[in-house]
Formats: C-alpha cells, sequence, structure tokens
C-alpha cells in the first residue's frame, strides 16, 4: 500500500511494479489519477503549458498497480488499516502488509494577520489555474479601470518567499503579464505590471549556491522586479499588504511562496516527528513498525552524507528515496537485501523564463542560454512521460504570442492557503472535486 503519488510515491509503484510483477499486489491511493511533474507547474500558470503536459496518468504508465482515488484520512497501524474519502465523499478502508507513507507537503504558514484569507499559495494543479486566470482577469479589470490608483493596485503583484517557487513564479508571472498589458489597449499607456518578491533572507534561493542566487536576482532585476530581501509582510488586507518596514503596497494579488510543511495527517499518527516530518531509519523504516516505510517530504531520512542532518524537501530526494524504499520493501518480502539510502546533490536549476536559467549540474556553474538549455533537457529527461507535448508546448511558445483567455474553472474559494490537499480543489458540500 502506497498513499501518495508524488515524487517518492509514483517512483516506488514503479519501482515495484516492475521488481514484483504479479508476485505482488500493490495498490496506490491518491486524491487523483495523474503524478504531478511540479517543477513545471510555474508554466501552467503563465500560459505556456497547458495542464496535461505535467500530469501524468497513474493507470497509463503504472501497469500492475491497482489505483484507488481517495484521500487518507486516518491509519490504525495496530490493525493495519487506511481509511480515507472518496472524491465523491464516500468513506472507504484498505488493508495493508507493508504500507509507504509519501503523502507529500501543504502550504506552509505563518501568523500573520489576513495572510489565510487573503494569500494564495502556490502546491498543487487547482491553485496553479486559479492563478493563470487570476493574472489575466487582474490585468483585464485593470485595462478597463479608470480610477489610476486602481489600475496600479490591479497590475501590482507581490510574492512573499524568495526560494525555487517564489523565484520561479516571479520569474514566469512577470513575463505573462507583460505579454498580457502589451495585448491590453486600455493598458498601452501604462502602468506596466509591477512586480515584488520578499524574502526575509539576506539573498535569493538562500537555500542554494550563492552564484545562482545572484544570476537569478540579476535577471529578475532586469526585468524590473523589485526584490525586498530582508522584507516580510506584517498584515494583509483585501486592498493590499503592510510590511514589516511600515510601507504599504496596494495590490489584489498575494501569492504565498514561503515554503511547505508535511502534509498533516504525519502528526495525527502519534509517531516521533522531526519539525513535522515522520522519523525514518537509513532504510526508510519506522523505528518499531517494520510493516511501515516513509520517504519524501513527509519523511525525516537520515543524511548521510551530512551526518546528523536530514535529507532537504527536494524533488530530487524524493524520487531517489521512491527507488530506494521499494528495494527495501521488496527485501522485506524476502526479495533481495536492503540499502542504506545515501544520495550526493547533483546540483539545482532555476528556470527563469525564456531563454534565462541559473544551473550548477555537477557543480558546474551555468546561467543564460546555455543553463536554460540544460534545464530543460533535464526536465524531459526526468519526466516519465508527455515529452513530446510539454517540448511542442515550448516550441509553440517561442514562435507564438501567448494566449491570455479565462477558463473561470477554479475560484478563490476553492483553493485556500490553509487546505490539507492543496492537489485537490474545494467545492460546495465539502467533499473533494473531480468527483
Amino acid at each position: 500500500m502506497i498513499i501518495g503519488a508524488g515524487f517518492a510515491g509514483y517512483e516506488c509503484a514503479r519501482r515495484l511494479s516492475r521488481q514484483a510483477g504479479r508476485a505482488a499486489e500493490i495498490v496506490l491511493l491518491n486524491p487523483n489519477d495523474y503524478f504531478l511533474y511540479v517543477p513545471l507547474l510555474p508554466e501552467v500558470a503563465t500560459g505556456i503549458l497547458e495542464p496535461r503536459r505535467i500530469s501524468v496518468s497513474l493507470t497509463g504508465t503504472l501497469p500492475g498497480v491497482h489505483l484507488v482515488l481517495g484521500t487518507a484520512h486516518d491509519l490504525d497501524l495496530d490493525a493495519r488499516q487506511v481509511h480515507y474519502t472518496d472524491p465523491e465523499g464516500r468513506a472507504g478502508s484498505l488493508s495493508y502488509d507493508r504500507l509507504v507513507l509519501t503523502v507529500g507537503s501543504v502550504n506552509k504558514l505563518l501568523p500573520v494577520p489576513g495572510v489565510a484569507e487573503h494569500a494564495h499559495g502556490f502546491r498543487g494543479m487547482p491553485e496553479a489555474l486559479f492563478l493563470r486566470d487570476h493574472l489575466t482577469r487582474q490585468t483585464e479589470l485593470a485595462g478597463a479601470a479608470e480610477d489610476p490608483e486602481e489600475r496600479s493596485a490591479r497590475t501590482t503583484f507581490v510574492v512573499v518567499g524568495a526560494g525555487y517557487t517564489g523565484t520561479e513564479v516571479t520569474a514566469q508571472g512577470v513575463r505573462f503579464t507583460e505579454a498580457l498589458a502589451r495585448q491590453n489597449t486600455g493598458l498601452r499607456h501604462g502602468p506596466r505590471p509591477r512586480w515584488l518578491l520578499l524574502d526575509i533572507a539576506d539573498r535569493l534561493l538562500p537555500e542554494l549556491d550563492e552564484r545562482l542566487s545572484r544570476t537569478a536576482e540579476r535577471v529578475l532585476r532586469a526585468r524590473g522586479v523589485d526584490i525586498r530581501t530582508g522584507t516580510s509582510v506584517k498584515e494583509a488586507t483585501a486592498d493590499g499588504v503592510l510590511l514589516d518596514d511600515g510601507e504599504f503596497i496596494a495590490t489584489r494579488s498575494l501569492l504565498w511562496c514561503v515554503g511547505v510543511r508535511p502534509d498533516p495527517l504525519v502528526e495525527s499518527l502519534g509517531l516521533p516527528t522531526d519539525k513535522g516530518r515522520l522519523c525514518v531509519d537509513a532504510f526508510l523504516n519506522v523505528p518499531g513498525r517494520p510493516e511501515v516505510f516513509a520517504c519524501g517530504d513527509a519523511a525525516a531520512v537520515p543524511d548521510l552524507t551530512r551526518p546528523g542532518e536530514v535529507t532537504p524537501m527536494t524533488a530530487q530526494h524524493a524520487q531517489r528515496q521512491g527507488k530506494a524504499v521499494a528495494r527495501n520493501v521488496a527485501a522485506s518480502c524476502g526479495r533481495g537485501t536492503p540499502r542504506a539510502y545515501r544520495h550526493h546533490d547533483l546540483g539545482f536549476m532555476v528556470d527563469l523564463g525564456g531563454i534565462q536559467a541559473a544551473a550548477n549540474p555537477l557543480r558546474i556553474p551555468l546561467s543564460g542560454p546555455l543553463a536554460g538549455l540544460v534545464t530543460r533537457g533535464y526536465h524531459l529527461m526526468a519526466m516519465p512521460d508527455n515529452r513530446v507535448r510539454v517540448a511542442a508546448d515550448w516550441l509553440l511558445d517561442a514562435v507564438l504570442p501567448r494566449q491570455g483567455v479565462q477558463l473561470g474553472l477554479v475560484s478563490s474559494w476553492s483553493v485556500p492557503l490553509d487546505t490539507a490537499s492543496p492537489e485537490v480543489a474545494r467545492v460546495p458540500g465539502g467533499a473533494q472535486g473531480g468527483g
């Protein structure tokens, strides 16, 4: 039984299905019928890629894996049962011999007044589709507004958090809104879209090499992004945000990208945790529970390359941990030998939109078009499917103008910041979307 089909869960299911064949029943419990390639989500939010390009079918790419659509809400570890709710609100339960928890993470919240009510996160497809409509809508409303202050507020976009997500959303967002403004008759004489990127750290991408940070800052500043380090939000309202330095920024768009926290399901288990992540050993096994494994963002995996620390919450680690846990689950059933998880980072890549990127593959610093080529090549190799479709969308975006239309599929109410399931849009009646 695998709970969650993110990078870790998907890779675990794929490896186990190849290893076990028909010798074992592999059940995958997930709210959606697709694996979401999250690194390209900013390109969906800004009209470069269509949503299905980065949504990989689970049933189409995981032969031999039994998919159950649902969200786990309770685990009875002693009875070895998982209780879940399906997309139509019906309750169900599943039994298991081995359990792999890869439930991932949700938006990280901070006790800032008004943020939960007025900010929007960026963790799942519903939030990306909402943002795509929201950016288009604000630009169109600004073009039709007669009040100069309203125009300015609607064309001002504030992003909090200059890590991977915030930096990439800003880099892609500023290009998207510039393209929308050029097409809008009411905005031909201004104002131009204004983007602010805030972080309490002293630089962009504080978790990465300083050279990547400098490259990203140079590219964003050249596009007119107002970067405010050492700065955060003190209060959010419907009309704007109050910064901790006392300045009020009038805006209708507050994007919350301050980081992630483990899925709340982990805390409900009553097992030892480390900053909300489930404690596991180097073999990705929960101590005292030989039948339970965990990896990815939900697990505090010892980093054997940095004694005393745990692996960071990145897709690179989650994917490789999925492979490792598949091997160790098979070993626990008598097939093969277990192996401790050990992985040295191979470098990082930050897509800055267009032909720009910052990358350090194998610790070799790159920037500009070469970094952009390497970054896109890496994404194509890392994706388990849809490579041709993604490449085709990239080609079309390079030669055709961006399409700025509202589809109205996801409302603001459907994607609250404090949701425990950012991968599922909320619908009236409390059931999950997609039914």
